[in-house]
């Protein structure tokens, strides 16, 4: 396994729509490395999730994770979960103004209006249908990476930029009313 480099805002590929992979390619030992990859470059970095684009490769891959992540320690634990050409659903119309930053937009958190409750329908990694439902803040950080398959980033869905700091900013000035925010919604959501 290696840790890969990380694509920055600005570089193309993650601007592009990800091609979705047949069962055929998935099952390559190609494609089969590269998951390895992602997953711990994810890991190296203390991501909650990454999607092949930020890596360089425009699949439809990508991972979510979160074990007493040191960067979002507000952040329910979520099993490691690879999802290949997924579809993601809203549940319902609530939303929640979530404070969320990006291993490819590094210094740099703002609000994003994210659903509560959406239905993710993918593929796990060998190639067999998965279905799950992702609440509270997983809601958030599975939207945030199916974003990186459309060619989305966070700072596209941004609706007010008074709401952009630098890690350090958010840290002072934000970061005590938001980790309250963030548990109430735990609290109300679980996940």
């Amino acid at each position: 396994m290696a840790v890969l480099p990380i694509r920055m805002i600005g570089d193309p590929v993650l601007r592009r729509p990800a091609e979705r992979l047949s069962p055929e390619r998935l099952a390559s030992a190609e494609v089969q490395a590269f998951i390895d990859d992602l997953v711990e470059t994810m890991k190296a970095a203390n991501g909650a999730g990454l999607a092949a684009p930020q890596v360089g490769r425009s699949w439809a891959i990508a991972a979510v994770h979160v074990q007493d992540n040191p960067r979002y320690p507000y952040k329910p634990n979520v099993p490691l979960t690879i999802f290949v050409n997924p579809t993601l659903t809203p549940l319902d119309d609530e939303t929640a103004l979530l404070y969320e930053g990006c291993l490819s937009v590094p210094d740099l958190r703002g609000r994003v209006p994210r659903h509560m409750a959406v239905q993710v329908d993918a593929l796990d990694r060998h190639g067999q249908p998965i279905r799950l439902t992702a609440r509270g803040l997983t809601a958030g950080t599975f939207q945030h990476e199916f974003d990186h398959l459309e060619g989305r980033l966070f700072v596209d869905r941004v609706v007010d930029a008074s709401t952009l700091c630098t890690w350090d900013n958010f840290d002072r000035f934000h970061r005590e009313a938001f980790v309250a925010e963030a548990r109430a919604i735990v609290q109300r959501y679980g996940g």
